[in-house]
């Protein structure tokens, strides 16, 4: 499960030893002083850390002592999108990776980890910002999948779609205005599944390095389906197409 780590010290020893951080919290006023270290360390492995009142440190750590730090330790370690690839190389099955735009709910995202193990799929890819991380929400809400689905995640999602694509990977985003209807659409071959988020699906630069739109169809007054939904009628698209079941 996913750990609050308060002080200097402690979380500085986190850092050396390569403990998967979601992120990190340090009062303001403190980033040239005694911090200094903790701030680079973080840099250098790309965690984000956000700079707070030490009022909300206090209320965080209730009233024990934090040193103007808190960081908060990942509820399992992430992986690389190698790692992804050559699992999926080491099974002898074309690479079928499910990457999220920007899911905030951990609700979601626990269950669309879920859906990914229950299908065997071969990993899921996050950004570093503007997403929910693997907190002990998500390993909640994942029924246990958290430990068993690679997660990477990556500081550019543009980046590691032109990276996969490069790499044979079709490339597939869910879009309410997608041309095509999911099940009309070709899913089998090297994939890479491209899941919106909360609200307001693919953006712009996301969607334009998709090969392929596909559209859920919506015959009711509501919009669109709850992301996790969603991502569980494409994911089990592909295992049909794919002859997996």
């Amino acid at each position: 499960m996913s750990e609050m780590i308060a002080g200097r010290n402690p979380v500085r020893e986190a850092l050396r030893a390569g403990r998967p951080i979601n992120k990190i919290l340090a009062a303001r006023g403190t980033a040239a002083g005694p911090l200094a270290e903790i701030l680079h360390l973080a840099r250098e492995k790309n965690i984000p850390v956000q700079m707070v009142e030490r009022a909300h440190l206090d209320k965080l750590n209730q009233g024990m002592p934090h040193q103007g730090v808190i960081a908060y330790a990942a509820a399992r370690g992430y992986v690389e999108v190698e790692d992804i690839l050559a699992a999926a190389h080491a099974r002898g099955q074309d690479p079928f990776i499910v990457l999220l735009d920007e899911i905030n709910d951990p609700h979601n995202l626990g269950a669309i980890l879920r859906t990914v193990d229950a299908a065997g799929a071969h990993g899921v890819i996050i950004p570093q910002r503007r997403s929910v991380a693997l907190t002990s929400a998500v390993a909640r809400a994942s029924a246990g999948a958290v430990e068993y689905v690679p997660v990477a995640r990556v500081t550019n999602l543009d980046q590691t779609i032109r990276q996969l694509k490069e790499k044979g990977l079709w490339v597939v985003g869910a879009d309410m205005a997608g041309p095509r209807v999911y099940w009309q659409a070709k899913l089998t071959g090297p994939l890479l599944l491209v899941i919106g988020g909360e609200g307001k699906g693919i953006g712009r630069l996301i969607k334009e390095r998709c090969d392929m739109l596909v559209r859920l169809p919506m015959a009711g007054q509501v919009g669109s389906l709850n992301a996790s939904v969603a991502a569980a009628l494409l994911i089990y698209e592909v295992v049909r197409q794919r002859g997996l079941g």
